[in-house]
Formats: structure tokens, C-alpha cells, sequence
């Protein structure tokens, strides 16, 4: 039985043979009917069960129940399928800041039997268009304020491209009880794009059954949400580690969402104290701030603090404890797994340590050749659990994120007597700027389009305040260019032509890049 219409997607999973290994789906909170769309039990069934009048998402400017997201969800379904002619499969792309239309468009997709690729609101149209092409992507709602970057796409799979402003005025009309698509419990419902967005980025798919299991592990395991709780943070939706924090798990337990559409440190802090947040989502360099800034606001009503994206340093953990006498929960989640899977609670926090394998999930240390290390000795990080990598179309990456069904997380990490594991540091290129994800190669392939520039190679730089730094070593076609002016021209350029915050803070002119016998660029001499 073929799950949709346009099974682009389903075609492109990887074969079974390197597909990760699922453990613990045999517990009951794990296990699910054959026909399932995640929707019902994120959304539809508080209308049933009568929650409809709650409060579900709350901004500084408005307040929607769980009925005005249900009803508006609906009457964007409708409008998908009536006016803008999407079959079941197709990819949608989301492109918005954080905000209720948004979330409302995301269940929207998923009723009308679409499958979402959400993005973040800085991506340029050079990568969104590659996103498009690789994704083959049909249609794009986007927020109109976003409007002007969105049209400069151009890819011949992309047939309609609807605004906010549009959707409103089409969806008025519409009703508001929709059919959802009957879907099947693994169907593919999202598809998340890892890392890099330039050459052939890698897309990860997940199931509806993937986005239920979540919302059984990581909170019921660290965050004992209830209906009276209220969620905020500041990772983009088009984040899983945000979708997750900010819709999937207020939602599947009835609770609220506060959501900001530009989240900066002080924000976070007067939503917390206006709107008495209860939980509340960010990276490890916005708790640093944070912190530095308590002391004149009443946060009295937070009771969770979540922190991922990157890794949290034992002094901030510790200066928040002192400030205020909580204790930052932190965790490891990936795109490729949907979301957190080592974390700890309350009750098992060691101040230093990410934690152990939560609920759903099993993890262990091993060497170059799979075999499990001993206790303190740093390897890679494998895990496997509920969910699981399944990048679509690139059966090379697939066979080295997937050993013997273990899903290895290009992490390095230790794990001590206890079980606890330790980040100790990251097992590839990978540059985590203030809780961003930002490949060098990427930089890099932006950064050799210049005209001016002959090689160069990047690498991360340690910052206190945002963890690392973009730092690019660059040979120019004409070394007397090498001025702070040609830098100040280079940074400024790359903010125009791709996400800006990719472009190197740090940049340094040279004469040649130190490189082996085969002309790999050593990194490791840069950094």
C-alpha cells in the first residue's frame, strides 16, 4: 500500500539494510495503531475531550485557544487542497519566525496529508533554493515579512508560493472541520535539513509515529509538563530541538506556548516574569546572559530550564544555580534522532555531566572500529532508541551516521561509573555558535565564490559568550588586498549572500593554507 500520492519521499528512505535498529518500541507508550496522523492527539483531541476555550499560544501581541488553532489549522487544510492543489506527499516548505500562523500552517500540512520542511527565517534564496530542488518541494507558505527573499528563488519543482497575508484572506471563507488524511503511523510527516544547506545537504525524515515517541521521552523524563504549564524559548521551529520545546510538547500535554518571534535574552527574561512562564528552552550562551540579567526580574514562576544545541559549561550551570537556585536541565538531541536523548532530571542532575539515556533510548561509547570502550576512556557517542537517522537519498552519509544499527553522532563523549556521559568535544568540522549548527565546509564553498578569494579554509574559534566563532583563513588572488577594509567588505558580502549568522566574525589573510601531501588542508595547525 503506497502511503501518498507523490511518494518522492517514501522512495528515497534508506535501504532496510542501513536503516538504524528500533529499541523500546515494544513499551507501551511507544506502541501505536497502523493508520495515524500525529495531529490528532497534538491537536483534534482537545477539541473532544473539551479543551478547546484553554489557552494554547500566547505572543505579547495575542492569545489563540486550542479552538482558534484547530479552526485555523482546518481552514488552511482546506485551502491547500482546494486552491493551491496539493497531493498527498507533497513537500511543503515553512518558512516564518516563530509565531502562531506558523504552528498553525505546520498541523495544517500534516492534516492535508502533506509532509513539512520548516526553515529557519534567515536562510538566503541561494539555499533555500538548493533545499528545494534536493527536497523536490512543491509549494511554500511563508510569512510575508519574509516575502522579498522568497522571491528570488528559482527552481522548477517549486509551483505555487503562498503568503501569510494570502492564506488569511483565502482561508476566511473556508470551513472550519477538516478530514484530516489518514495517514499511517509511519508515514514520513517532516523532513529536517542537518547542518549544511549548500552543495547537497543532507534530509533527515521522520514519522508521525517519530513526533508522538518524543513527547513520551524527553518530557515525561525530565520535565513533568501539565496543562497549567506555559513553554517559551528561543530556538527557531525550524529547529526540531524548537519544534519540540515549543509545539509538540505543550501541545501533547495540553499546556500553552509563549512564542517570540525574536527571542533576544531580556525578552525571554520579561516574558517569564509578565506571562509567568514555567518552562522555559535556550542555548547555553543566552543562559550566560540570562543570568547576568536576573537579578531584575521576578522569574519566580520557572520551574524548568532546558538547555541544547550545544554544550553547557559546568561555570554556567553553576552561576545560574547561584542566581537563582535552579538547576539547568541539559541534554543531546540531533536532527537525524528528532530530539534530546541524553539528559537528566531534578532528581539525577550532575552538575558537569549531559546525563544519562533517557527513557526510549540507550547509548555507549566506542572506538574507530565499533567496539565498546571502557568507563572515562572518550569515544564516539552511539545511541539508539525510538527514533533513528534515516537521511533521504544519500545512502553514503546514511552508512556512516548508521553502524550495525547504532546511530553515531559525530560526537565525542566519555561516560563515567555511574553511567553519566561528558561531552569532551565534536568528532568533525562542526562549528556550534550560539546554539547554531554551522558546517566549515559550508562557509567555505560560500566564501570561494568571491571574486577576490583564492583558497581559504575555516575553522571554529573557542568565545566565551557564544561557545565558537566562525574563523576563516583566506588566501587572496592579490595579497596587497589584504586590508581591514577587504575584511569588513567580506564579512558584509557573505551577509548578503547566505544566513548571516554563518559569516566569519574572525578572519585572517595568508599567504597559503598548511595542507598534507595529497593537499588536504590541515585544520588542526589553524585551530
Amino acid at each position: 500500500m503506497k502511503h501518498y500520492e507523490d511518494n518522492f519521499a517514501h522512495n528515497s528512505l534508506p535501504i532496510s539494510d542501513v536503516q538504524p535498529k528500533y529499541t523500546f518500541v515494544d513499551l507501551p507508550q511507544f506502541q501505536h495503531t497502523e493508520m495515524l496522523n500525529c495531529v490528532e492527539k497534538l491537536l483534534d483531541n482537545h477539541i473532544k475531550e473539551g479543551r478547546g476555550e484553554n489557552v494554547c499560544i500566547r505572543t505579547f501581541e495575542e492569545t489563540w485557544t486550542y479552538s482558534n488553532l484547530y479552526e485555523k489549522a482546518n481552514q488552511i487544510a482546506h485551502v491547500l487542497v482546494d486552491d493551491l492543489g496539493l497531493k498527498s506527499g507533497n513537500r511543503v516548505l515553512l518558512r516564518s519566525a516563530n509565531n502562531p500562523m506558523m504552528v498553525a500552517c505546520w498541523y495544517a500540512i500534516l492534516k492535508a496529508g502533506g509532509i513539512v520542511v520548516a526553515t529557519m527565517p534567515l536562510l538566503r534564496a541561494k539555499e533555500l533554493t538548493t533545499m528545494i530542488d534536493c527536497a523536490e518541494i512543491s509549494h511554500s507558505l511563508c510569512d510575508k515579512t519574509l516575502q522579498d527573499e522568497m522571491n528570488l528563488v528559482k527552481s522548477n519543482f517549486l509551483k505555487v508560493s503562498s503568503f501569510y497575508d494570502e492564506l488569511e484572506s483565502l482561508s476566511q471563507s473556508k470551513p472550519k472541520i477538516f478530514t484530516n488524511y489518514h495517514s499511517k503511523s509511519d508515514s514520513i510527516a517532516l523532513i529536517g535539513f542537518t547542518s549544511g544547506t549548500t552543495g547537497l545537504p543532507k534530509m533527515t525524515a521522520h514519522y508521525h509515529k517519530d513526533i508522538l515517541n518524543i513527547c513520551e521521552a524527553f518530557p515525561n523524563f525530565s520535565l513533568q509538563p501539565n496543562e497549567n504549564d506555559i513553554f517559551t524559548g528561543s530556538p527557531p521551529l525550524g529547529f526540531t530541538f524548537g519544534l519540540g520545546g515549543l509545539v509538540l510538547f505543550p501541545m501533547y500535554f495540553g499546556a500553552s506556548s509563549f512564542l517570540i518571534e525574536k527571542p533576544s535574552p531580556e525578552i525571554l527574561l520579561k516574558a517569564i516574569e509578565e506571562y509567568k512562564i514555567t518552562i522555559c528552552f535556550t542555548a547555553p550562551t543566552a543562559w550566560r546572559v540570562i543570568t547576568s540579567k536576573v537579578k531584575d526580574f521576578d522569574i519566580s514562576s520557572l520551574r524548568k530550564c532546558i538547555s541544547a544545541g550545544e554544550t553547557l559549561p559546568l561555570k554556567v550551570w553553576e552561576d545560574w544555580y547561584n542566581s537563582t537556585g535552579l538547576k539547568i536541565i541539559d541534554g543531546i538531541g540531533a536532527t537525524e534522532m528528532l530530539h534530546i536523548f541524553i539528559s537528566s532530571n531534578e532528581g539525577s542532575i550532575k552538575p558537569g555531566a549531559t546525563g544519562i539515556a533517557i527513557t526510549g533510548y540507550e547509548a555507549k561509547i566506542i572506538d574507530a572500529k565499533g567496539k565498546k570502550l571502557p568507563v572515562n576512556e572518550p569515544g564516539r557517542l552511539a545511541v539508539r532508541g525510538i527514533t533513528g537517522c534515516k537521511y533521504l537519498n544519500r545512502t553514503d552519509k546514511q552508512q556512516e551516521y548508521v553502524e550495525k544499527g547504532w546511530n553515531i553522532t559525530g560526537d565525542i563523549f566519555r561516560q563515567d561509573e555511574e553511567g553519566y556521559f561528558y561531552f569532551v568535544a565534536r568528532g568533525d568540522d562542526m562549528i556550534i555558535s550560539s546554539g547554531y549548527n554551522i558546517a566549515a565546509i559550508e562557509v567555505e564553498s560560500v566564501l570561494l565564490t568571491h571574486e577576490d578569494i583564492l583558497e581559504c579554509a575555516v575553522v571554529g574559534l573557542s568565545d566565551k559568550d557564544r561557545g565558537m566563532l566562525v574563523c576563516a583563513h583566506i588566501v587572496l588572488k592579490e595579497q596587497h588586498k589584504a586590508t581591514d577594509n577587504m575584511k569588513n567588505h567580506i564579512q558584509e558580502w557573505f551577509k548578503e549572500v547566505a544566513a548571516p549568522y554563518k559569516y566569519p566574525r574572525v578572519i585572517y589573510f595568508t599567504d597559503f593554507l598548511p595542507k598534507t601531501e595529497t593537499g588536504k588542508v590541515q585544520r588542526f595547525k589553524l585551530k
